[in-house]
């Protein structure tokens, strides 16, 4: 009844319960926290607005990006990955969406950053549905923790339209 093999298993079975204790114990306060993150964008210039060689229009924007994460960061806080993504709709699609930027914030550091860029990613389009689309800018985060689930939201900027005509 008292073999060594339930000694390690009543060793082993105390240690994993003690330390899912221990991990949701340091996860509450980040339950617990109410994060007012800042975020603005604006598209400073359209830098080029072409039809490619296969029939698909290509933009490239000049963005302002700033934002302040401060109030999301905790002793828990691991990493944060953002991105932004351009969505609008055509005939085809009720929803697209292309991400034009992203980066990793690892924890405090720079939990405030202001950057000026052109699009990382193409924003591109099938067919020609972009000549005088209106689309909105969103700016997803994900905070990534050392130990709990991980936190996701986003804020939308709406109201941007690009040429109606290829520049």
């Amino acid at each position: 009844m008292y073999t060594v093999g339930y000694r390690v298993h009543g060793v082993l079975t105390l240690g994993v319960t003690l330390l899912a204790l221990i991990c949701a114990m340091a996860s509450l306060p980040d339950n617990l926290n109410v994060p007012s993150p800042s975020v603005s964008v604006q598209v400073l210039n359209v830098n080029w607005f072409r039809k490619q060689p296969t029939g698909n229009d290509e933009v490239s924007l000049l963005l302002n990006i700033s934002a302040d994460f401060q109030s999301m960061l905790t002793w828990n806080t691991k990493a944060v990955f953002v991105f932004l993504a351009a969505e609008y709709e055509t005939p085809q699609n009720a929803l697209n969406q292309v991400s034009l930027w992203d980066d990793i914030l690892p924890s405090k550091k720079n939990p405030k950053f202001w950057i000026q860029t052109i699009n990382k990613y193409r924003f591109t389009d099938e067919v020609s549905n972009l000549l005088g689309k209106e689309f909105n800018l969103t700016f997803h985060w994900y905070v990534i923790p050392k130990t709990g689930k991980m936190f996701a939201d986003k804020m939308v900027m709406t109201a941007y339209r690009l040429p109606v005509e290829y520049i």
